[in-house]
């Protein structure tokens, strides 16, 4: 028989988990209005994106923050989702709030597709 307190763990757990879920966070998103931002470099960028996003790679992300203030919705994405996750960290360590992880750039790009 469980007890009440460690159902009450269990459940919380379970709770924070789905709130840090990346799938659950995309659901959300509205694609056509959310500001699209693919982190990865300007040569990378170059050879494939999200129609409609805007390239801010990484380490340029500290220099650009007044082009994230004021957003709605943010998705940051690159690659692999890890320049991504550094991009979403660095936005909210400077107070930008609505940021999504999109993760990679294909996953983004067949998300919106699939939104239209």
């Amino acid at each position: 028989m469980i007890r009440f307190t460690t159902f009450i763990s269990l459940f919380g757990l379970l709770s924070l988990v789905s709130a840090c879920n990346p799938q659950t966070e995309k659901e959300k998103v509205d694609y056509k209005t959310a500001f699209l931002v693919d982190v990865r470099s300007p040569d990378e960028f170059a050879e494939g994106s999200v129609p409609g996003a805007v390239n801010i790679p990484l380490q340029e992300i500290d220099h650009r923050i007044a082009e994230f203030q004021g957003k709605k919705q943010i998705v940051v994405f690159c690659r692999s989702g890890s320049r991504s996750t550094q991009a979403k960290s660095l936005l909210e360590q400077a107070g930008v709030t609505n940021i999504i992880n999109g993760g990679t750039w294909e996953q983004v790009r067949d998300d919106a597709e699939n939104q239209l």
